[in-house]
């Protein structure tokens, strides 16, 4: 496990990580932005061992896109929250709405129906490591909360048997 916050979810030209990366800056907090100018397939490695590794990872899905690919990376970080570490966090925050300027019929649809669904499958599961948040300042919060716990807990994994 990372010590690092994870910044998934909504990509295109969402702006929704720049306070996040201000305060986390500005905290000394360790994070990892898979959002960059120029994204290609050699960046996927480190992208992947991110979204495996890190004591915290966030999921906001905004309505700002389709995010027919961020509703497909939730669930399946959520299958590792279950599978493969539990000791790990996500933060999930899934807007039920799309803005207007996204006109796609189909497109709206699929969008609206994956959202729905996997935010009902989410409130189901009742993980203790899965937190559900309505708004990105929710988010934030509970980023730092989670962090501030993983912080303390990091110096206990060397007295994990299954950790050495």
């Amino acid at each position: 496990m990372e010590l690092t916050i994870g910044l998934f979810g909504t990509c295109g030209s969402s702006r929704w990580r720049d306070p996040f990366v201000q305060h986390y800056t500005a905290a000394g907090i360790p994070f990892f932005n898979p959002q960059v100018d120029e994204w290609d397939e050699t960046m996927a490695l480190e992208e992947a061992r991110h979204l495996a590794e890190d004591c915290i990872v966030l999921f906001p899905v905004t309505s700002e896109t389709y995010s027919l690919g961020s509703l497909t990376e939730c669930g399946f970080s959520i299958l590792q929250a279950i599978e493969l570490d539990d000791r790990r966090d996500f933060v999930v925050m899934v807007e039920h709405s799309l803005e207007p300027s996204l006109t796609d019929p189909s497109l709206r649809k699929e969008s609206l129906k994956s959202r729905a669904l996997v935010w009902q499958h989410l409130r189901k599961l009742r993980l203790p490591n899965v937190y559900l948040v309505d708004t990105l300042v929710e988010m934030l919060e509970a980023s730092l909360v989670l962090f501030e716990a993983a912080r303390l807990r990091h110096p206990l994994e060397r007295f994990n048997p299954h950790k050495r």
